[in-house]
């Protein structure tokens, strides 16, 4: 038969409990199911058949019951109920779970997630919160990546040289025609020459824009001006023509009226001018034959 009075006796007060910390004012206690942490009689989970705690699982809180009735099956021992997020209702389900419980056990539960419930705001504050980062110094490492960075500056730099050196002798034609020239330094070469010759053409231009812009000139007339005016004198001549030309029509057919002919219909056509044709016809000469 289970006795809490015998397993206190055996574990609390004389006996060996792996779950104890002796220290020189208090005992604690290290079982995670224990209450207030302390090493006591009433406080004990191993020496009570009926106890009653709160934990903590991943932000939410849960009642852990133990009842004597499932002492015989380990596996279902403890009975788990969650809490609501709310205070005030995860304070009145601690009351309805542990009604005919002891004072003492539902009074500590209380108390408990009390104390969970106030570090789970403060994490969650601390969690908002900016905070600094410690991170650690690797002398080794930075060194070697110091000497590093210093020998590739210096093959850069004696690379910058060979090629300057090497471009100027392209340009003196040092070698003739015999070259073992890299193709990428040697387009990065020429696309500068081109950049720098179009920047000097552009200030080039921009220095006879700036003298341009004061100076005046007189110009003369384009020969298309003159040849303008000149077409609309012929249209102003033409034109005075044809009305002189309807104005001898509207005569002729005026005097025709008064004569008695009809005029002609459709419009009036012009006279053609009058032509002479002459024939000439050869004759040739009859011969008189003789009767012989």
């Amino acid at each position: 038969m289970h006795s809490d009075d015998v397993v206190w006796d055996m574990l609390g007060n004389r006996q060996f409990c792996s779950y104890k910390i002796t220290t020189k004012t208090q005992n604690f206690c290290r079982n995670e199911y224990n209450l207030t942490g302390l090493c006591n009689r009433s406080s004990c989970p191993l020496a009570n058949s009926q106890y009653a705690t709160v934990r903590e699982e991943k932000g939410r809180c849960y009642l852990y019951m133990k009842a004597i009735e499932r002492a015989p099956f380990p596996r279902r021992l403890w009975e788990r109920v969650l809490l609501s997020k709310n205070y005030e209702k995860a304070l009145e389900e601690i009351d309805e779970n542990l009604i005919y419980w002891p004072r003492f056990i539902r009074h500590k539960c209380k108390q408990r997630f009390t104390k969970i419930t106030q570090y789970l705001i403060r994490i969650r504050k601390l969690t908002l919160k900016r905070q600094r980062k410690l991170v650690p110094l690797r002398r080794k490492i930075e060194r070697r990546e110091q000497r590093r960075e210093e020998k590739a500056l210096i093959a850069a730099q004696l690379d910058n040289a060979i090629e300057k050196e090497l471009l100027e002798r392209l340009k003196q034609d040092t070698y003739g025609d015999i070259y073992n020239f890299p193709i990428h330094a040697f387009d990065k070469a020429l696309q500068q020459q081109d950049a720098e010759s179009e920047s000097e053409s552009d200030a080039e231009k921009e220095e006879e824009d700036d003298e341009d812009v004061d100076k005046r000139e007189f110009v003369e007339a384009d020969d298309s001006d003159l040849s303008d005016f000149e077409d609309m004198d012929k249209l102003e001549t033409s034109s005075e023509e044809e009305q002189e030309e309807e104005e001898e029509v509207e005569k002729k057919a005026s005097r025709a009226k008064s004569k008695g002919k009809t005029p002609l219909k459709g419009p009036a056509r012009r006279k053609r001018p009058y032509i002479e044709i002459e024939y000439e016809e050869e004759t040739e000469p009859t011969t008189k034959t003789k009767a012989a």
